[in-house]
């Protein structure tokens, strides 16, 4: 490895460190930006339904820790990482990033003022990164019973959202472009709270219930995504039940299997309120898809 690469990689471990003590999860990155540890699963028959319980890294934003060894452990295993992702939408901080690009020929940063103006809310002073390509990141957090799914320009040209089974590029990492960093003045900042405005938008609509019709429950479908639900660690717990929703939803049998998957999660040491609006989420999130 190259004497800069080894800086690099040093300093990405520093900053990741410095960020999970602040309750941030992470993982190393590679130079492209993507997780720097392979799936062990590679090869597998699809779906792979294993999100670390196997105990091995490689799980993506699921391997995410704010714990200094595990952090030490993931960048041991991955000397190549020059950078570190913060995971979205887990406790204590529930981040929100909105990722300003620079790519599209809208100007995303007059398109989010004009979101402001047109939806009567306040774009607040917070942590922003910078990015190689002339960019930013905007951290906001949110509500711990509002699960924000990600999307790409949904709001307007140019404008992402990164939240839950997301990431951000933490300030500090070096990407194959160029370095991340935190835009002056707002070092010292903490992440904003999200404005309600802006987290009805970044939220997907609710679908109108519509009396479904009496019959056969999938018992076998649903009991594997129960199941799947139950074997969730801390930490997992919100991405599983978030998951498992979608699925059944997607499947025609969500508002069946619902109460079951609300049970589950409980037992796994969520809020039946956090699960709800999880499981509500999940429902929204997928009404979107199928019309």
């Amino acid at each position: 490895m190259a004497t800069r690469d080894r800086q690099n990689a040093t300093l990405a471990l520093a900053h990741a460190l410095s960020a999970a003590e602040r309750g941030l999860p992470v993982i190393p990155l590679s130079p492209s930006k993507l997780p720097a540890l392979r799936s062990p699963h590679r090869g597998e028959a699809e779906p792979v339904l294993c999100r670390g319980e196997c105990g091995l890294p490689g799980h993506g934003v699921h391997d995410a820790t704010t714990d200094p060894a595990g952090v030490r452990a993931l960048f041991a295993a991955a000397p190549w990482a020059t950078g570190y992702g913060i995971a979205c939408g887990r406790p204590p901080h529930h981040l929100i990033g909105i990722d300003l690009d620079t790519k599209s020929s809208t100007d995303s940063v007059a398109a989010l003022q004009d979101l402001a103006l047109r939806h009567l809310f306040t774009i607040p002073e917070t942590v922003t990164v910078l990015t190689p390509s002339g960019g930013r990141h905007l951290w906001l957090t949110g509500p711990p019973d509002v699960v924000v799914p990600n999307s790409a320009s949904r709001l307007a040209p140019g404008i992402d959202v990164r939240g839950a089974g997301g990431y951000l590029v933490g300030p500090g990492s070096v990407s194959a472009h160029g370095a991340y960093r935190l835009a002056p003045g707002t070092a010292e900042l903490s992440p904003a709270p999200c404005p309600r405005a802006l987290l009805r938008l970044v939220t997907p609509p609710a679908r109108l219930r519509h009396p479904t019709q009496a019959g056969p429950a999938r018992p076998a479908q649903g009991h594997g995504l129960v199941q799947f639900v139950l074997a969730a660690h801390e930490g997992q717990r919100n991405t599983r039940l978030f998951w498992a929703a979608c699925r059944a939803y997607e499947n025609g049998f969500g508002d069946e299997l619902a109460d079951a998957l609300t049970e589950a999660a409980v037992h796994t040491g969520l809020t039946e309120r956090e699960a709800r609006a999880t499981i509500a989420s999940a429902e929204r999130l997928t009404s979107g898809r199928r019309r």
